[in-house]
């Protein structure tokens, strides 16, 4: 546009003067320009672009092969055009994941010619990725025009976060993890008749046992078992301010896998298992904000990596408290696309999810810091008669602290009396089982 204004302006200029030779050279110019803006346009419009990708759920250390093909569908041949494949730049600087082969290229495309990028990423740490879409930029040969244009819908890749064995784990025992304990005794479960005793006065008619009653002659009364607190509800702190630091990352990965790993020996106790965070989701953020957002053009691709957006959500991530294999595999892939926010801390996320925290589960909070904040709101768990035991994940922390003098966080969970355990690396997380956590 600024080179046709000035075709104008010297143009303008010719004619008031008289001056014939600039007027016949803005001529031919203005005419070039037309020609060339009309040029890039039909080359941009009239490309197209597929991609191949082989598979949609992978593991952490896997590798996925990428292949976009663009043809050329237009009457005209194109003299240049850069391909350039879109991947999540914040993970490329982090190293999360590796990519080997060539996804930029600066080709020729012929009427009806096809070019293909072909590429591989291995995929480091847990996360939700999105595989382009791709950048297609291309102009005329004298460089007057150069037109950007997205093609292609992107492709996204979860990768489930780390599972660790927890050592000690029997899966021969009916209890791999240790006696549960029974807090609540008020409910009985009429499914399970665990004896018969004299009948005692206020016992319902259907508490009456016929058959005792018949060959004793005396009333007799069923026993049923009562009713248990199994399995355990997550409650995962991934709050911005708590993971800053240079141990921020590390320690955002290691109650990833913490949680993963304690779900995982619940899940195959065949308990309950559910996980509340304040976290969000990375599939919300890229519903909410579109995946064009990410790639629009290189200025626009480095001004999103250098000024990264808010991300304020305030209502938490949550998987509802159940059993069985699709819940495991629901809160896995939570996990996976679970992402830093700003928005509620996890003193305001107690407070409102606190009617949503199943009673009949273990309740696990999993930490970085303890604050008076959150260790008060954790000890209103407790007077409301939730069983809580919090893991702190303290990866810059000698693995067994001076107990004569605990640390802080310590003092202000015992302070409460709220059960705790801490994990500082991968081994430790394995190691949890030795004393049990679902009790």
């Amino acid at each position: 546009m600024k080179w046709i204004l000035g075709t104008l302006a010297l143009l303008a200029v010719g004619l008031v003067l008289k001056l014939s030779l600039l007027v016949y050279a803005m001529y031919v110019l203005l005419g070039v320009l037309l020609l060339t803006r009309f040029f890039t346009r039909t080359w941009t419009e009239k490309i197209t672009a597929s991609r191949q990708v082989t598979g949609e759920i992978f593991e952490m250390g896997e590798t996925c092969e990428v292949a976009v093909e663009i043809e050329n569908r237009g009457p005209l041949a194109i003299p240049w055009l850069i391909l350039e494949d879109s991947l999540p730049s914040e993970a490329l600087i982090s190293q999360r994941i590796k990519v080997e082969g060539g996804r930029l290229m600066l080709t020729r495309l012929a009427r009806g010619e096809t070019e293909s990028l072909k590429y591989q990423v291995t995929f480091r740490q847990r996360g939700y990725y999105q595989l382009g879409p791709l950048l297609l930029e291309t102009g005329d040969v004298f460089g007057l025009h150069r037109r950007f244009r997205i093609a292609g819908e992107p492709h996204f890749a979860l990768v489930l976060p780390k599972v660790l064995p927890l050592q000690g784990y029997n899966l021969a025992s009916r209890r791999p993890m240790g006696e549960i304990r029974v807090v609540h005794r008020l409910f009985e479960d009429p499914t399970r008749l665990a004896g018969v005793r004299p009948y005692q006065q206020g016992d319902s008619l259907n508490r009456i046992h016929w058959r005792a009653t018949a060959r004793t002659g005396e009333l007799h009364s069923r026993i049923f078992e009562t009713s248990r607190i199994a399995g355990a509800t997550f409650l995962l702190d991934f709050h911005a301010q708590s993971f800053q630091g240079s141990s921020g990352a590390v320690s955002a990965e290691l109650a990833i896998v913490t949680v993963a790993s304690l779900a995982n020996a619940v899940f195959l106790m065949g308990q309950q298992i559910g996980l509340i965070s304040n976290g969000r989701d990375a599939a919300d953020r890229i519903r909410e904000e579109g995946w064009h957002a990410e790639f629009i053009s290189r200025s626009a691709a480095h001004q999103r990596a250098t000024e990264p957006l808010a991300n304020d959500r305030l209502r938490p991530v949550q998987v509802e408290t159940g059993k069985g294999g699709e819940k495991m595999k629901q809160l896995l892939e939570t996990l996976a696309r679970l992402e830093h926010t700003d928005g509620l801390d996890f003193s305001e996320m107690l407070t409102a999810i606190i009617s949503k925290v199943s009673r009949d589960a273990t309740v696990i909070p999993v930490l970085r810091q303890v604050t008076p904040a959150i260790a008060i709101a954790l000890g209103e768990l407790v007077r409301r008669g939730f069983l809580v035991t919090a893991v702190v994940v303290a990866f810059d922390q000698e693995s067994v602290p001076d107990w004569a003098q605990p640390p802080e966080w310590a003092a202000l969970l015992l302070a409460h009396g709220i059960d705790f355990r801490m994990v500082n690396s991968e081994e430790a997380v394995m190691n949890l089982c030795a004393e049990a956590l679902v009790r």
